[in-house]
């Protein structure tokens, strides 16, 4: 039974290494229905081979018709496409610090070499300098444009916090 506050479709976006992944987890089994991180979407079987931009807003479109999901993801141009059906957006606002740590600490996604491991963390420090959707300004105009429920975390107490929150609801 999907929480109240939280609504059956919940959009979650933030820089890579802000805790997106982690949040959906604990949020699935309040929410229901499929969880879906973008960078499967995005990327075919391996880091650096991006898939065709409009199949995959396809996909996300598919996948935001269904009655509930959890689609989290740094890709603002994808987590878009979710938005029109979207209940509750949620913004993880990290600092540099903590996106940094978080993605040091998890090491490479899937099959990444150290080199393209190494692009991503300079790709996330990049994040607050960036202008497109998959940027903090991109993000900020996502969240401030958004019409329904959305809250924006900027440290691990407060998503504690919703987690917490949500399991008491």
């Amino acid at each position: 039974m999907a929480s109240t506050m939280l609504g059956l479709r919940v959009v979650i976006i933030g820089n890579s290494g802000s805790g997106k992944t982690t949040l959906a987890r604990q949020l699935e089994c309040r929410v229901g229905g499929r969880r879906t991180d973008l960078d499967h979407i995005h990327w075919l079987d391996q880091v650096g081979t991006k898939r065709d931009e409009d199949d995959a807003k396809a996909r996300v479109v598919a996948l935001a018709a269904e009655e509930n999901w959890i689609i989290e993801g740094v890709f603002g141009w994808l987590a878009e496409a979710a938005l029109p059906r979207a209940s509750m957006l949620i913004w993880l606002d990290m600092s540099p610090e903590v996106c940094r740590s978080s993605i040091a600490t998890r090491g490479p996604w899937r099959d990444a070499t150290n080199e393209q491991h190494a692009a991503l963390l300079e790709w996330a420090a990049a994040y607050w300098q960036r202008t497109t959707s998959s940027s903090f300004a991109g993000h900020h105009a996502l969240f401030a444009n958004f019409p329904r429920a959305k809250i924006r975390l900027s440290d691990r107490a407060a998503v504690d916090d919703l987690v917490v929150g949500q399991a008491t609801t």
